[in-house]
């Protein structure tokens, strides 16, 4: 019986350490839901499949990591969770229209943007 236990005990030890372990280091850091409405600057219909591109960005101004791509609907909406509370940069490409970029800050559960993009401006030249 002796032996049992002095096999037992340790064995029962060291799980209950690495499970203490495992629990200490989970991630507790908030996230929020982004929700984006894409729209005409000029008449406020929405832009379909505009992609958006979500960057994390540090304390510096520069991107984290790989950026989370979305597309948008016919009614001009892409959503995403699980985004952590910082700054996030949010960058919208669409055919016809101006590249629109910003930093945004998350710091509540859910963060709802109405983007309005433009038509591009005409091109200026010296050589004509």
């Amino acid at each position: 019986m002796t032996h049992l236990l002095r096999v037992f005990v340790p064995g029962l030890l060291l799980t209950l350490a690495a499970f203490a372990q495992q629990n200490s280091y989970q991630d507790v850091t908030p996230t929020g839901t982004v929700r984006l409405t894409i729209v005409r600057a000029s008449n406020g219909k929405p832009v379909n499949n505009a992609e958006v591109v979500l960057h994390l960005v540090d304390k510096s101004g520069k991107e984290k990591d790989e950026g989370l791509e979305l597309k948008t609907h016919k009614d001009g909406k892409a959503a995403t969770d699980g985004i952590p509370y910082g700054t996030v940069r949010i960058q919208v490409i669409a055919r016809g229209f101006r590249t629109y970029g910003e930093d945004y800050e998350i710091k509540q559960p859910t963060l709802d943007l109405t983007i309005k993009l433009q038509k591009p401006t005409k091109q200026f030249s010296i050589y004509k």
